[in-house]
């Protein structure tokens, strides 16, 4: 009972939560997957939001600029510069240090988007568009919750076609709203 025993005890409860987690992840996947490919229609909505709202998402967000220049172009700003920080930075980062492979590269899944075999956790996209949402919360709530709703559309139907883990999403979620606070709150103290 020596060092090494310790060392057991140490590492063996974070190894049994991520072999939990993980698992929990497969079941969870699987649940959702199961129904892809099996009404042809449900799959037309899935491929619709986890490829096509998103350019609705930024339109409406344009729009905003077309309502009232003057009151919405630094939400729009901060938008951007969230979804930036979010994807592009904080994203490719923990994607850097690693690499999960997508469910379509290690298990029998019913894909229903051709995708790139590149590292999927977090997902960018839920990153992306809840950074939008979190913002335009802070200036609009009833738009910002419509944009929570359809990011949160855009991630599921990305998880329905196959291309992303439930993980990955809940992480792209955390990062994009974090975003959205941490650029709101830099704005606040400095601009």
């Amino acid at each position: 009972m020596g060092i090494d025993f310790y060392i057991f005890q140490q590492i063996n409860p974070v190894k049994a939560f991520f072999c939990f987690t993980n698992s929990l992840d497969i079941r969870i996947f699987n649940r959702v997957n199961q129904f892809t490919g099996n009404w042809p229609c449900l799959d037309n909505l899935a491929i619709f939001f986890a490829k096509y709202f998103e350019y609705f998402l930024i339109a409406i967000l344009i729009l905003f600029l077309f309502k009232n220049f003057k009151k919405y172009w630094l939400m729009v700003i901060k938008a951007l510069g969230a979804a930036t920080l979010a994807r592009l930075i904080i994203t490719n980062i923990i994607r850097w240090f690693w690499e999960r492979p997508r469910p379509f590269t290690i298990n029998e899944v019913n894909l229903l988007l051709q995708h790139e075999p590149t590292a999927s956790f977090p997902s960018g996209h839920a990153a992306f568009y809840f950074a939008i949402s979190t913002i335009v919360y802070f200036y609009n709530k009833k738009a910002g919750l419509l944009f929570f709703l359809a990011s949160f559309l855009i991630s599921f139907a990305r998880v329905f076609s196959g291309i992303h883990w439930p993980s990955d999403i809940l992480a792209g979620l955390i990062i994009g709203i974090f975003s959205g606070w941490l650029i709101q709150k830099i704005f606040r103290k400095y601009f």
